[in-house]
C-alpha cells in the first residue's frame, strides 16, 4: 500500500506540473483575468480531454480510481507530453502496457575489460540512480573524487551536487544538471516506494538546494548522446560527445563513453589517461 500511495502522489505531482505549463492561448482558450495559476485548470484539461471534471479531479488528487490506456492517451496529448513524458505517466498510472525492468542482477565481469579496453576514451557504467558501478581508467583521472569517495556516496549525481563547481572537471553545468536530475526522476518512476531510492532523493534535496529545485520541475529525459566538455587544469578543454549504451544486468545499467570530437581534444584526453595522477582542478581550488 506504501508503494502505491508513494505513486499515486508521483502522479499526481506530475499531472499538475504539465498541467501548469501550458497556457491558455496555446490551447486556444481565452486567458481569463481571475486565474490563479499560469496554466490550464482541471476542467480545462478535463474538457479538452473529453473526460469527467470530477474523474481527472480524482486522478491529479491521486486517489485510487481506474484507468485505461485510451484515456491516458488522450490526456498525453491534451498535456502535450513527448515519448520520454507519456512513460514515465503510463509507469505512475501502474499500467500493465508498460515494459517492466528485469530483476537486480550482478555486473558482468567483462564489462571491466570492455572499459579498459575503451581508454583512453573516458568510459563509465551507472544504474539508473547514477551510481558509479564501474570505471576505467581516464574516467578516474577526469572524476578522482567521484571513484574515490565511499560506497554510499560513489554517486555521479551526488558528487556534482554537494561538491563545489571548483572540484570537478565537468563544465557546462547549467545545461548538464538538469538534463541529469531528469533522466533520474525517469528512472525514480520504476522505483516509487523503494525504500533506497526515497532516501537518496531526499537526503541529495537536503545537501542541495540546487537539487531540489530541479527536482521541484518534474522534467522526465532518457540518456541519450550529448555534447560534454572537461577542462583539465593542465590538458586544457576536452570536447566529447556521449553515448550511452544499455547493458544486460544489473537491471537499467549503462555504459557511458565519452568520445573526443577533435584532435586536440583527443592528444588532451590521452594526455589525461597518461598521468592519472595529477589532479584534473588546480590543488589551490580544493
Amino acid at each position: 500500500m506504501t508503494r502505491q500511495r508513494a505513486r499515486r502522489a508521483e502522479l499526481a505531482s506530475f499531472l499538475r506540473s504539465r498541467r501548469d505549463r501550458i497556457t491558455p492561448e496555446a490551447v486556444g482558450l481565452p486567458p481569463g483575468s481571475r486565474r490563479r495559476t499560469p496554466g490550464l485548470r482541471r476542467e480545462e484539461v478535463a474538457m479538452l480531454a473529453g473526460v469527467g471534471v470530477t474523474w481527472y479531479t480524482w486522478l491529479e488528487q491521486g486517489r485510487p480510481i481506474n484507468v485505461s490506456v485510451q484515456v491516458l492517451d488522450t490526456i498525453s496529448r491534451t498535456l502535450r507530453l513527448d515519448e520520454t513524458e507519456r512513460e514515465h505517466l503510463y509507469r505512475l498510472a501502474d499500467l500493465p502496457s508498460v515494459p517492466q525492468p528485469p530483476g537486480r542482477g550482478a555486473l558482468e565481469p567483462e564489462i571491466q575489460l570492455v572499459l579498459d579496453q575503451l581508454d583512453p576514451m573516458p568510459a563509465v557504467v551507472y544504474n539508473g540512480r547514477y551510481d558509479v558501478l564501474a570505471w576505467n581508467r581516464t574516467y578516474g583521472a577526469l572524476f578522482p573524487r567521484v571513484v574515490k569517495a565511499p560506497e554510499a556516496t560513489r554517486n555521479a549525481l551526488w558528487q556534482i551536487f554537494v561538491a563545489r563547481s571548483c572540484c570537478l572537471a565537468m563544465t557546462g553545468r547549467e545545461a548538464e544538471l538538469p538534463q541529469m536530475v531528469a533522466t533520474l526522476r525517469a528512472s525514480f518512476g520504476r522505483h516509487l516506494g523503494e525504500p533506497a531510492w526515497n532516501d537518496f532523493v531526499r537526503e541529495l534535496s537536503a545537501e542541495s538546494p540546487e537539487f531540489a529545485r530541479m527536482w521541484a520541475t518534474h522534467d522526465v529525459a532518457r540518456p541519450g548522446s550529448r555534447m560534454k566538455m572537461f577542462r583539465h587544469c593542465q590538458a586544457g578543454l576536452v570536447r566529447t560527445v556521449s553515448t550511452s549504451l544499455s547493458l544486460s544486468a544489473p537491471a537499467e545499467a549503462r555504459m557511458v563513453v565519452y568520445t573526443p570530437v577533435d584532435e586536440e581534444s583527443r592528444e588532451r584526453i590521452a594526455w589525461v589517461s597518461a598521468h592519472p595522477e595529477v589532479s584534473p582542478v588546480a590543488e589551490h581550488a580544493h
